[in-house]
């Protein structure tokens, strides 16, 4: 039971940090290409474009000896690569303004050097989560249903969150600090000390 509340946890989580990461990433493009449909159209291509390498990724990871602990280490590493946006984020826009006038294609050179690798890994997660929680194939679609329900809460809750508060109340660099700390805070327990009671 513990192991299946701490999957649906991270799916749940995992869906708050991608779309609070979306929603963010036109705050960091407005001001070198605005925000028009065009920017916006980039940014969901990337993202969709990601996940759906990162689902095909987990689904394949998955078939290798499937853990808590590893489920717990893709956040990890999800996590992890947002740090490059922090430190990253201006000097690489600068540059690419500099280099793409064309607020079509800057953006979506743009989404993809910041978010692509990010997205990719965290969409790794509900994959990979849907194999842990399936133990019998009669029992599967309801599993799977569960976990994106999970999932998709998190990524609704992570949409209204991002746009309608944190970032009237922090600024940009901080607020993915705290999706990092959170994101290890709950991953990193169970990464490096595993789970005794793995859902059966």
């Amino acid at each position: 039971m513990l192991s299946k509340i701490l999957i649906y946890a991270i799916a749940c989580w995992t869906g708050f940090l991608i779309m609070a990461v979306e929603l963010l990433s036109g705050k960091i493009l407005a001001p070198y290409f605005g925000s028009s449909i065009y920017v916006w159209g980039a940014i969901i291509t990337v993202f969709m474009l990601a996940l759906s390498l990162g689902y095909l990724l987990g689904g394949r990871y998955s078939m290798h000896n499937p853990t808590i602990r590893r489920l717990a280490g893709i956040l990890c590493v999800a996590s992890l690569l947002v740090l490059p946006i922090i430190f990253f984020g201006e000097p690489v826009m600068d540059w690419l303004f500099d280099t793409i006038r064309d607020p079509r294609y800057g953006s979506l050179a743009a989404s993809a050097f910041l978010f692509f690798l990010p997205t990719t890994v965290a969409g790794m997660v509900s994959p990979y989560s849907v194999r842990l929680l399936t133990h019998r194939h009669e029992v599967s679609g309801q599993n799977a249903g569960t976990l994106y329900f999970a999932s998709t809460l998190g990524s609704a809750a992570g949409t209204i969150m991002a746009s309608f508060h944190l970032v009237l109340w922090f600024q940009l660099d901080h607020i993915f600090w705290g999706l990092i700390a959170i994101s290890l805070a709950l991953g990193l327990p169970v990464l490096l000390k595993g789970d005794p009671h793995e859902a059966k």
